[in-house]
């Protein structure tokens, strides 16, 4: 698993350039250890996760569930790229996505995730900011993420980091 993700742990989605998420909030990820895809891998370093996203649309108080799996794409013990696909009906969708940094916040202490997501048929290719704590980070945490974002060599992620919006995240969950 990347070592920035927390397994078991609940993410909140803060911060995201996918328009998917303009019209949701309360966005939360968790990856759940599954059993590796072979038994030379130990389960402490398995390169499969089980991945719920779990939302509201802006006007419901309804939870609604996106269900995949990742399964590692890094080679050796690197656990920082990932294949997605979906289960059920959404196993047909399938993505990619990295960890491009991971921190902890100054002070707080509040863990963060920056991760980046290819273009697939459903959606355009995308960056995320994950907090641990669902209040967020605080801005200069998010000024500070960006000017990195920006700094990379990459010209997609830069132009990328330039469209980050601030994701809904209210009282409506009590889960």
């Amino acid at each position: 698993m990347p070592v920035a993700v927390d397994c078991g742990e609940t993410w909140h989605v803060t911060h995201s350039t996918l328009p998917m998420w303009k019209n949701k909030r309360n966005v939360r990820i968790q990856y759940t250890p599954l059993e590796a895809s072979c038994s030379s891998i130990d389960q402490e370093n398995t390169d499969r996760l089980d991945d719920l996203v779990t939302y509201q649309s802006l006007n419901s108080e309804k939870i609604h569930t996106v269900e995949g799996v990742d399964t590692c794409s890094s080679s050796g013990d690197a656990r920082g790229e990932w294949d997605w696909r979906g289960k059920g009906l959404l196993k047909i969708a399938s993505s990619h996505w990295e960890v491009l940094g991971w921190g902890e916040e100054e002070g707080s202490g509040n863990k963060w995730v920056v991760t980046e997501f290819a273009k697939t048929l459903f959606t355009p290719a995308g960056i995320d900011i994950y907090s641990r704590d669902k209040r967020g980070l605080r801005q200069e945490t998010i000024e500070d993420i960006k000017k990195a974002l920006v700094a990379i060599e990459d010209g997609d992620v830069r132009k990328l980091a330039e469209q980050l919006f601030e994701v809904t995240v209210d009282d409506g969950r009590s889960d």
